[in-house]
């Protein structure tokens, strides 16, 4: 009879739990579906959906971003546990609600509209910004020793297939991808970018030459490059400051200033990996990667402007929707 007490207590907690996530759940969309109705001027029509000839789909395109975005924030990374045990009871909520497979194909198609909303928000966060960080991380596709054996972009485009790379910082050869990211001193993502993990750091530099000028930028050993800092400067008065090495003729003391800024790109990629679940990436498709990509750093971007209106700090985004 105890253990049996037990044993019911324990499933009625976890109903009752189960229950809390859903509402939550439900909560954070509405609140986040508020949110990108305010910054997709422009990007859809009145019912919310990006103007394209065909049926229109009773679930919009910003109702899909903003289920995506509110997943992520709860670290939903399996659609059939979002569809299956998190969403069943918000059927009488969502009438419209449209099915997994469904939900996994309209999240592809609308990851640009994803991004126009986050690049959006960023703005409105911290458009004003002259300092930037600038890192990479390594995203595996699988394990390094199953590399040969993965059929990711094998049929698509070899250009953005995966491939094996070298990450210096960790010391381990990867199998995947490479994110490069460049966010403000305020812990904003501005830019970022996928390429194959072979990819060297100081190639993504191309890229934000042609969208920034008249800013300094922040950087690990990673970008050290006469050539590069030089090219960066004519083209488009970029600063690029970087970490002496040791062994170099000029070499001198990390400037503390300088090291604390970069700890602010790295806090994000932590978040990213912890909260956001960026290393776990269970996509069979390279444009379903991007996709899930792009919703976890939209949904990143999201909190770190609902701290941002309530007068909290950006990075505390843990609880920022509660």
């Amino acid at each position: 009879m105890h253990i049996s007490l037990i044993f019911s207590n324990l499933v009625s907690s976890n109903i009752k739990l189960c229950d809390q996530i859903m509402c939550n759940l439900y909560a954070k969309y509405v609140k986040i579906l508020e949110i990108c109705k305010q910054f997709s001027k422009n990007l859809v029509n009145d019912k919310g959906n990006v103007r394209r000839p065909g049926p229109v789909p009773k679930f919009s395109d910003l109702e899909v971003v903003a289920l995506t975005l509110a997943a992520e924030t709860e670290s939903f990374d399996s659609e059939n546990w979002l569809f299956e045990h998190q969403l069943n009871g918000c059927r009488e909520k969502m009438p419209n609600l449209i099915s997994r497979r469904q939900f996994n194909d309209r999240r592809k198609t609308t990851s640009g509209l994803c991004e126009e909303i986050r690049k959006r928000i960023a703005q409105a966060i911290d458009g004003g910004e002259d300092y930037y960080c600038i890192d990479s991380k390594p995203t595996e596709v699988c394990r390094a020793a199953r590399g040969n054996r993965c059929t990711m972009g094998r049929t698509g485009d070899f250009a953005l297939a995966p491939d094996f790379g070298y990450c210096a910082s960790q010391d381990i050869y990867c199998f995947g991808y490479k994110l490069h990211a460049l966010c403000g001193l305020s812990g904003v993502i501005h830019s970022y970018d996928l390429s194959k993990a072979s990819v060297h750091d100081i190639n993504y530099l191309k890229d934000v030459k042609q969208g920034y000028c008249n800013i300094k930028i922040f950087g690990d050993k990673a970008y050290i490059s006469k050539d590069i800092q030089l090219d960066l400067f004519e083209t488009a008065h970029i600063e690029l400051e970087c970490p002496y090495r040791e062994n170099q003729k000029d070499w001198k003391p990390t400037f503390i200033p300088y090291a604390k800024a970069r700890k602010r790109i790295e806090t994000l990629f932590s978040q990213l990996t912890d909260q956001f679940l960026v290393i776990r990436n269970y996509a069979k498709e390279t444009c379903g990667l991007f996709a899930r990509i792009i919703g976890k750093i939209s949904a990143l971007t999201v909190l770190q402007y609902v701290n941002y209106i309530n007068g909290k700090p950006l990075g505390r985004i843990k609880y920022a929707l509660n």
